[in-house]
This record gives structure tokens, sequence and C-alpha cells, in this order.
């Protein structure tokens, strides 16, 4: 990683855990806390009514993600879940309540603030179908083929090497496994100084990806069924979007596929031979 990843990487580190302690030292005893607002375009507006109701106040102000990716990630009940850029949990709570106590939610975040605030809005609720993981998203603590489902609300684009990030989730998955992320997308006709014009690194608009790049992203490291999906606009020709693909499901074997020998061909009908 160069200097300058690294300088990026620290600046987006400070960014949000100020934004943590915003969060924490800015409620009050009687109030809970404030949202720290970006625009109308991130946070936690763009949860549906009733989502967050059960939710810790800390949790929900610290939402600054661009959409909702539990709502399109299609969870099931004992699905393993994992969330790239965790930040005050709110998405893991929300998994966590939709795979049920026989699934479980991961975070991972960078930064110890925000995984402190995590772990405190998780013992609110006692949810103990999640776990939080210090790391960064380019390399995850995790094993291979052990997610069900990979999501992120507005975080990918934060990352200075994004191909690392895809082969990451595309490793931790199961055959079969799917993301649903949220993420800010830019126009294929800009380029990437024309997208640095419209908002800084940190505010997620200049290392957005095109939509070109991001499907060639996910390709490259092996994903199908690739789906981008512009929701909103978040600046001029950049967009907040639903990005879903899916791990190619393990191969069967000719051993598996096969009919018996002499065999004709319906399994009912086979007789073992000597």
């Amino acid at each position: 990683m160069t200097d300058q990843s690294l300088d990026l990487r620290e600046t987006v580190r400070a960014r949000y855990a100020a934004s943590a302690l915003q969060v924490t030292q800015g409620g009050t005893a009687c109030c809970g806390a404030e949202p720290v607002e970006v625009d109308e375009n991130f946070g936690s507006a763009l949860y549906t009514g009733g989502e967050t109701d059960q939710l810790p106040a800390e949790a929900v102000a610290a939402s600054w993600g661009c959409g909702n990716p539990t709502a399109v990630a299609d969870l099931h009940e004992g699905d393993r879940v994992l969330d790239l850029g965790s930040g005050g949990g709110i998405e893991v709570l929300l998994s966590a309540r939709r795979v049920g106590p026989t699934g479980k939610a991961y975070g991972l975040d960078m930064t110890e603030e925000m995984l402190a605030l995590a772990l405190a809005n998780a013992a609110k609720v006692g949810a103990t179908n999640v776990e939080f993981l210090k790391g960064v998203i380019e390399a995850i603590p995790l094993p291979a083929a052990t997610i069900d489902v990979v999501i992120s609300n507005c975080v990918i684009n934060l990352s200075t090497d994004k191909r690392a990030v895809f082969a990451e989730a595309f490793r931790v998955l199961k055959a079969g496994g799917r993301i649903g992320v949220s993420d800010v997308v830019a126009d294929d006709t800009l380029t990437p100084e024309q997208r640095a014009e419209r908002g800084d690194y940190v505010g997620c608009i200049a290392g957005a990806l095109s939509f070109t790049e991001y499907r060639r992203g996910l390709e490259e490291a092996g994903f199908t069924d690739i789906q981008i999906t512009p929701t909103h606009a978040v600046a001029d020709g950049m967009h907040s979007a639903i990005v879903r693909a899916t791990k190619p499901p393990a191969p069967t074997t000719a051993d598996e596929t096969r009919a018996p020998a002499e065999c004709c061909g319906v399994t009912a009908c086979c007789t073992p031979t000597e």
C-alpha cells in the first residue's frame, strides 16, 4: 500500500472516530444521541418506518450510509452475515434480528471508537448473535467460505484498494453466497478528477467507482449475476446504488450427475449390478 493510500485510510479512520465520539458524547440523559447528519442523501432517514424503532438512539445516530442494504440483501433465518465497515452497528443489529438465534451477524470495522459504540449498542438490545471484529475490509479476519451474505453501507467507496475488497468478500463467502451492498457509484462519463470535484474522499464521493469499473471489479473477483441499480442522486452524475452479486455455486462432479451404469436413466427404476 502506498503512502498516499495509508494517508487516506488514516484520514477516513480519524473522521469516523471523531463522528463516533460525537455520538457517544453528544447525547443527554433524557433525550439520547442526536444524529450526526451529513445531508439528506445520507444517514438514518434512508431507513423505512419502524425498522429502527427498537434500536438504541446511538446506533441510529451513527448511521451515515447512502442506503439500506439489509432491505435488499435477502437475509434468511440461520444465515451468517458480514457487514463491511459496520460503524455503530445498525446494519449488524438489523441483520441479527432477521437471521434469528440460529444465525449470526458479524461487523468489521477498523476504528476503535466505532467498535466500542457498536458493542455498547449490542449490549443495550441484548443481542447475543452478533460479533464485532477489528480489521480492514481489504483483509477480512475470517476463514474462507464461512459467510452466507456480505453487506455494506457506503463503505467500499472509501477503500483505496477496492480490488482487494471484492476478492476478500468472494473468499469469505460460501459457494452460492451473495453480496447486497449500498454504495456510491459514478456515471461512466465522469473522470476520477471530475468525481473529486463533486465531493471529498471521506465524504464518499471522490473515491467512488464508475458503474463499469464496479462491474468489472466484481467480475474479476469471480462474482456473477451482477446487478447495479441506482436509487437516488448524491451529486451531479453520482448515485447511491444497490449492488447485488453471487458467488457461483460449487460445481457438481460427474459422479454426482450421471446415472448408475446399466441403468434406465431414472433412479427409481435402477437395479444395482454385481
